[in-house]
């Protein structure tokens, strides 16, 4: 699971992806601040199954019921109007975000920077313009990757049978599925016209969809706790939006590792357990509870979880190798836990696992229901298996 966070300069990527990962990166108020995409692992997060088997069990990732799960987050450069031709640092930006499952574009929703990320008063920018252009750019880009080739499309010996492997090896290198490009002339209703015939419109609304679908964007309305009316977020009417403030998640992240405060991400409240902090700390965590009880929760847990959960739907599958004491070869319980797409099947899990266990499958037991189930069997959110393999059986 990769997300992307872009956005243009001077918006907080970088304090969000600090905020999200814990990693250290270079944080500036300026644009470009940065170039190479920086990548680091944050979780998302779901109920643990030990609280459906009502039991206790030491894992890290398990914090009082509540599971992490790990995801990858690639920081990439910041980008500008005619990114898509190359503009700033446009070529490196696509590159850089063409492996993401899902796009979170951070927006400075206080208007306080303009469209080259130049840092304005606050308020004195639409933050809704900036929403607008990066869609432009990524279809423009998508658009650039079709047209390139669009004299070999057009000369489709069988266009009804090489249509779709024709787009696929066009768009192979931006992590694209047949399955989705079939879905998209599908619902577009060009499966069986000759892209000979394909109009203008035609061809703008099927990268348009094509984008939406294998690039999913979720706005990050960053900067919540500048903003002087909230409820500017329900302007964006056209993709999901949610409000946030990465700055504020930095400091409640390094008020914890320094053992001041309790807090967890997903939290909409902290406490302090150490008031052995200078004036300035004091301070900040004081600011802290105003900026909370404006806009409930940083919001940066909750995006993270919107963005794999609701958008993509993926779920989270526990495989244990004991059914009865959930654990593995260690005695570990519950040690694992696997994002994996909707529609995955319990075989899709065991290759997951490893390639030898996806060959040797046999069958795999639903672990809360004690059944047996086949290879082809589709996996629920939150189901506990162990496979059974040809080697596992000798």
């Amino acid at each position: 699971m990769l997300i992307g966070l872009f956005g243009k300069t001077n918006v907080g990527k970088s304090t969000f992806f600090a905020a999200a990962t814990q990693a250290l990166v270079k944080i500036g108020n300026f644009p470009f601040t940065t170039i190479a995409p920086n990548t680091g692992i944050a979780y998302v997060n779901a109920s643990c199954p030990c609280g459906y088997f009502k039991i206790k069990h030491e894992n890290p990732f398990c914090i009082n019921g509540t599971r992490l799960i790990p995801i990858k987050i690639v920081d990439v450069a910041g980008l500008v109007p005619g990114a898509s031709s190359g503009k700033g640092l446009g070529n490196k930006f696509l590159d850089d975000a063409s492996k993401a499952k899902i796009l979170i574009h951070v927006v400075d929703i206080s208007g306080s920077t303009d469209p080259n990320g130049i840092p304005k008063t606050i308020g004195s920018y639409n933050p809704i313009d900036d929403i607008k252009f990066i869609e432009n750019e990524l279809e423009a880009w998508f658009k650039q990757i079709l047209i390139r080739e669009w004299k070999n499309l057009i000369n489709l010996k069988n266009y009804k049978t090489d249509l779709v492997e024709s787009i696929y090896n066009r768009f192979s290198g931006l992590s694209i599925s047949k399955s989705e490009i079939l879905f998209v002339l599908n619902k577009l209703k060009l499966l069986s016209k000759n892209p000979l015939n394909w109009n203008d419109d035609e061809i703008e609304q099927f990268l348009s969809e094509l984008r939406k679908k294998t690039k999913p964007i979720l706005i990050a309305a960053n900067k919540a706790d500048l903003c002087a009316d909230l409820k500017i977020v329900d302007k964006i009417t056209h993709a999901d939006a949610m409000l946030c403030s990465a700055a504020t998640e930095l400091i409640l992240r390094k008020a914890k590792l320094k053992g001041f405060v309790n807090y967890e991400p997903w939290d909409h409240k902290f406490a302090i357990i150490d008031n052995k902090m200078s004036n300035q700390q004091m301070e900040a965590l004081q600011n802290v509870k105003v900026i909370l009880d404006k806009i409930n929760s940083t919001g940066i847990q909750n995006i993270l979880n919107k963005a794999v959960f609701d958008i993509l739907s993926w779920i989270v599958v526990y495989p244990v190798e004991n059914e009865n004491s959930l654990s593995n070869k260690s005695n570990v319980v519950l040690p694992d836990a696997k994002l994996l797409p909707p529609n995955s099947t319990v075989k899709d899990l065991a290759y997951e696992i490893h390639a030898d266990l996806g060959r040797e499958f046999l069958y795999a037991i639903d672990v809360k229901t004690k059944k047996r189930i086949s290879d082809d069997y589709k996996l629920q959110n939150n189901d506990v298996i162990k496979i059974v393999s040809s080697s596992s059986r000798k």
